[in-house]
């Protein structure tokens, strides 16, 4: 049994959320998504609530009760609030700036990393160390982030690279003489 998938998602005030067979649409004051629902689950909207449950003799249903849920969930949280990331770029010369909608990067590379976001997501550069990530799809949010965060992951040995806001990155001991 799916502990989160049991729990009813509330759709606060200003949001809509539509069901048309297995596709289900959620509006709000920050934009629109859509979720298709497996064939393993079942929706059932009921007024402010709208509850999950799986399909009895599926095979994967169980596995896709808790997904399913989560993922309504966070596009009514998406569409009312958005989801941010943060990362922070730590180098002796490492920075970043907007170059119109383009993000330009300085990380140590003979030129510069130019990262262009997809539609949907919003990226600022209000210090040159930092970077903030910001949408109503959690999952484009991370994905855009990880991109990033790719371009130059930090080192065990000095800690430089692109790192999330508080991540703990581990230090190893140099080499000894």
């Amino acid at each position: 049994m799916s502990r989160i998938g049991k729990k009813p998602v509330t759709i606060p005030s200003g949001v809509t959320l539509t069901q048309n067979g297995q596709a289900i649409t959620v509006k709000g004051s920050k934009g629109e998504l859509s979720f298709t629902l497996p064939d393993a689950v079942t929706g059932k909207l009921d007024g402010e609530e709208f509850t999950v449950a799986p399909v009895e003799g599926e095979k994967n249903a169980v596995a896709m009760w808790g997904m399913s849920r989560t993922m309504i969930s966070n596009m009514v949280e998406g569409v009312t609030n958005g989801f941010s990331k943060e990362l922070e770029l730590r180098g002796v010369g490492y920075r970043a700036q907007m170059k119109g909608s383009t993000l330009s990067m300085q990380l140590g590379y003979s030129h510069d990393v130019d990262y262009t976001p997809p539609e949907g997501v919003t990226i600022t550069a209000a210090k040159p160390t930092q970077i903030k990530v910001e949408g109503i799809d959690k999952q484009q949010v991370g994905q855009v982030a990880a991109e990033i965060r790719s371009f130059r992951k930090p080192e065990p040995y000095k800690g430089k690279g692109v790192r999330y806001v508080g991540e703990y990155v581990r230090q190893k001991e140099g080499k000894k003489k």
